[in-house]
Order: structure tokens, then C-alpha cells, then sequence
């Protein structure tokens, strides 16, 4: 069995004079012999036992000094403030950064309000141009109105009688043509001269309204038949209704419902080929020039 023997010195250092936290050399020196064999672990564990007793018992003593309770006061003190500064800080820090975004802020809304400002400015400026055109341009509306009012009006006049001869020329050619066509109607209808005559005046009236009221109708739609049969139409049926109307009245039954059909459709029949011949007597009138239609072009 082998015996190994080992001495632990447990030393402090001699305290400096300018070190405060720092004691006096252990008054002691610790030799401790252990010996390896075939004990069990007990004894080791008591050595160390003893060892953290002695030590403890050591730095206990030394807190309890009332110096060094100072110092470890102040140690806490000051490890208390570091604490408070670092929060400090971390809340300043914050502070910055949050200031600096208010600056960007700022600096972002001062540049839209200087775009702002242009487009405004730009704005006036145009507004300005454009009310300084308005006057140039109402000075020389003026201008030219001054020096050719008397003209304007007596053209206007001239126009007016110019559309009225054209009406007239209308209703004349219309009226003619109306009334020609409708002769060999009136012959088979007439049974005396008077009647004849009546029928033929008739005729010539209504074929006069009906060539003013197509020229102001049809005005330059030249080329739409629809609407120059339209009128033609309408005349004639309009017509033929109150020849219809003046003669014997209707009785309730089948057979004068029919008959007075049957005369309705002869009337209409007959005064729309009236006015179809009169409508295409002005339509040719119209696209040969020898009618100009309304309103009068002057630049042809």
C-alpha cells in the first residue's frame, strides 16, 4: 500500500496601502496530509468540508468588517447606478431615433409643400396667360365688331329676305305641281264648276304649306328618304282624314265601318299622291340648285 503526502498552503497576500478592498495575511498557514489507501472516500470528503468551512468562515469575517461593508455598500450603490444609466441611455437612444424620424417627417412634408408651392405658382401663371389672352383676344373681337356692326346687321337682313324669297319659290313650285297633279282627281270628284274650283284652291293652299314646311324640314338631309316621305306621308294623310270627316257620319255597323274605311283609304290614297309629286318636284328643285335649301350656304 502506497502513502502520498501533500502539504496545501493557503496564503493571502500582505495588504497594500492603497488597495482598501485588500486584508491583512491569514494569521495562519493550513498543512493539511492526506493519504491515498485503500480507505474509502470519507475522508476526502471531510477535508474539503473543513476547507470550505475554514474559507468560508474567512470571507465572512472579512464582509462583517465594517469598512468593507462600506465598500460593498458602494459596490451595490454603483452597480445600482450603472443599471439606472444604461436604462437611460437605452430610453435616450430611443428618444434619438425617434427624433430623427420626426426629421425625415418633416423633411419630406417641407418638400411636398415646395412642390406644392410650384405647381401653385405654375398654376397662377398660366391662369395669368390665359386672362391676358381672353383680353387680347375679347380687343380684337371688339375691334372687328366696332368696324363691321352696320354690316353684320344689314347681312343678317339681307339673309332673312334672301330664306323668304327661297320659301316663297318653294311654296310656289310645290303648289303648282300639287295642284296640277291633283286636276284629274278633282274632274271625277267635281260635279259642278264651283266645286271644281273649291277642290282646285284646296289643293293648291295645302300644296303651298307643304313646300315651305319641307324646305325648313328637310333643310340639307338631301339624301334621307325617309324623312322627305315622312312629310309627304303626314300631309297626306292628315288631308284625306278631314275630307273623310266632312262627309256622312259613321253609322254602328259593319257595313258602314267598312265603307267608310274603304273612303278613308281613296282619300289618303289620293292626296298622298299629291304631295308625293310635289315632294319630288322640291327634292329635284333642291339637288339641281334651282332651290337652295334652308339655311342658305353662301360660300357655294
Amino acid at each position: 500500500m502506497m502513502i502520498c503526502t501533500s502539504i496545501i498552503r493557503f496564503t493571502l497576500p500582505h495588504s497594500h496601502s492603497h488597495s482598501p478592498l485588500l486584508i491583512k495575511t491569514f494569521p495562519k498557514t493550513f498543512k493539511c496530509r492526506c493519504s491515498s489507501s485503500s480507505k474509502n472516500s470519507e475522508e476526502n470528503n471531510d477535508l474539503k468540508d473543513a476547507l470550505s468551512g475554514m474559507m468560508g468562515d474567512q470571507v465572512e469575517e472579512l464582509l462583517n468588517r465594517e469598512e468593507n461593508k462600506v465598500l460593498f455598500d458602494n459596490l451595490q450603490k454603483a452597480s445600482q447606478r450603472v443599471e439606472i444609466a444604461k436604462t437611460q441611455l437605452a430610453f435616450i437612444e430611443k428618444q434619438e431615433l425617434a427624433l430623427k424620424q420626426y426629421k425625415d417627417y418633416t423633411q419630406q412634408l417641407q418638400g411636398n409643400a415646395f412642390q406644392i408651392a410650384e405647381s401653385q405658382r405654375e398654376i397662377s401663371e398660366a391662369k395669368a396667360m390665359l386672362e391676358e389672352a381672353e383680353r387680347s383676344l375679347l380687343l380684337n373681337v371688339g375691334g372687328a365688331e366696332e368696324g363691321g356692326a352696320f354690316m353684320g346687321m344689314k347681312s343678317e337682313e339681307v339673309d332673312r329676305d334672301e330664306e323668304r324669297l327661297e320659301s316663297v319659290k318653294a311654296a310656289s313650285i310645290s303648289a303648282l305641281v300639287g295642284t296640277l297633279s291633283g286636276l284629274p282627281i278633282c274632274f271625277t270628284q267635281a260635279t259642278n264648276t264651283t266645286q271644281l274650283l273649291l277642290s282646285v284652291a284646296i289643293n293648291f293652299v295645302c300644296c303651298a304649306l307643304f313646300g315651305v314646311t319641307f324646305r325648313y324640314t328637310v333643310r340639307r338631309n338631301l339624301d334621307d328618304a325617309q324623312l322627305k316621305t315622312g312629310v309627304a306621308a303626314a300631309f297626306g294623310v292628315v288631308k284625306g282624314l278631314a275630307i273623310l270627316s266632312a262627309g256622312p257620319l259613321l253609322e254602328l255597323n259593319f257595313e258602314s265601318l267598312l265603307a267608310y274605311a274603304w273612303d278613308g283609304t281613296i282619300y289618303v290614297s289620293e292626296n298622298l299622291i299629291i304631295f308625293v309629286f310635289a315632294a319630288v318636284s322640291l327634292d329635284y328643285c333642291l339637288k339641281t340648285r334651282l332651290l337652295s335649301p334652308f339655311p342658305i350656304d353662301k360660300t357655294r
